[in-house]
């Protein structure tokens, strides 16, 4: 059986799947299958993958079925023993990155997830390995509360900020960006929410894991450069609707139990507020780089 299969679902990000198609070519001491999955691009992505990469497998879509479905369409044919999810806007950025994802898996049978330490193409570091999102963390990240109290616990509890992310440690999720999950894992929890257009469909995916009693890891010694908001960046509206449409489904899915399904018009009206937020933020440059410290509003 092949080591991995790894899949890319691409929009309008040709040059960037390029790149990241190169990196994963590249990688040795591992057997390999590779799915880009094109969400109907109109800049030649499909086109040039057959090209130069006659080896991937192409799934050309004639419209965007969104993220989670489309890796979906991968997840019913793969053939790997782990199935990874990768950004078009990422890279492996050493040979060697899968062989070291797949050996630590082959060392710990109950690891159902693991994500790799992803950095910025700087060398800094992103924050992809997190605890489940709290009303707290939506409250106070990247928002003007955030700013006005930047010590506060919520988004350190969140991010793990007062981790250094250098060692090997359980979380609850890792970003999508570039995740690794088990067959076994895939088989027991199934496959990815399709209700999720875009965003939150890993932590759905960790969550359900966890329930079933997976672990969820982060494994540092395996590294992958990541340049956010390769695709998201053109459409920046739709996207912030997505991202706070998908935060309100897992917690209607998640949290809304017991007496807490009357928090659900509360929740609703705050995630609406916040993404009308950032949606005039996306009118007004300065102010939004300003209020954010140049990170993008979404992720």
């Amino acid at each position: 059986m092949i080591d991995i299969t790894v899949s890319i679902v691409n929009w309008n990000t040709r040059d960037e799947l390029m790149r990241c198609l190169e990196s994963v070519f590249a990688q040795q001491k591992v057997s390999l299958e590779v799915i880009v999955v094109d969400n109907a691009s109109s800049d030649g992505s499909a086109e040039e993958v057959m090209r130069r990469f006659p080896k991937a497998v192409l799934i050309a879509n004639d419209k965007n079925a969104g993220f989670g479905r489309a890796q979906n369409q991968s997840l019913e044919r793969y053939e790997g023993r782990y199935f990874m999810l990768l950004n078009p806007d990422a890279i492996l950025p050493e040979a060697d990155t899968l062989a070291k994802i797949v050996d630590f898996a082959d060392r710990n049978q109950g690891i159902g997830i693991i994500g790799p330490r992803i950095e910025n193409p700087d060398g800094s570091l992103q924050y992809s390995a997190r605890r489940f999102p709290t009303v707290g963390a939506g409250l106070f990240r990247r928002t003007p509360f955030g700013k006005l109290f930047p010590k506060n616990r919520f988004v350190k509890d969140y991010i793990i900020s007062d981790w250094g992310h250098r060692e090997v440690r359980d979380v609850d999720w890792v970003s999508g960006a570039a995740l690794v999950i088990r067959r076994e894992t895939v088989e027991d929890i199934g496959h990815l929410d399709p209700g999720f257009f875009m965003y939150c469909e890993d932590v759905d995916w960790a969550y359900r894991a966890k329930q079933r009693g997976w672990r969820v890891t982060y494994f540092p010694a395996a590294t992958v450069v990541h340049r956010i908001g390769a695709a998201s960046d053109q459409a920046p509206v739709r996207m912030i609707y997505h991202f706070h449409r998908s935060m309100f489904r897992f917690y209607l899915k998640h949290y809304a139990k017991g007496w807490k399904i009357l928090l659900v018009p509360a929740a609703l009206a705050a995630l609406a507020a916040r993404a009308l937020f950032f949606i005039i933020l996306t009118r007004i440059p300065i102010s939004r780089e300003a209020l954010n410290g140049g990170e993008r509003l979404v992720r």
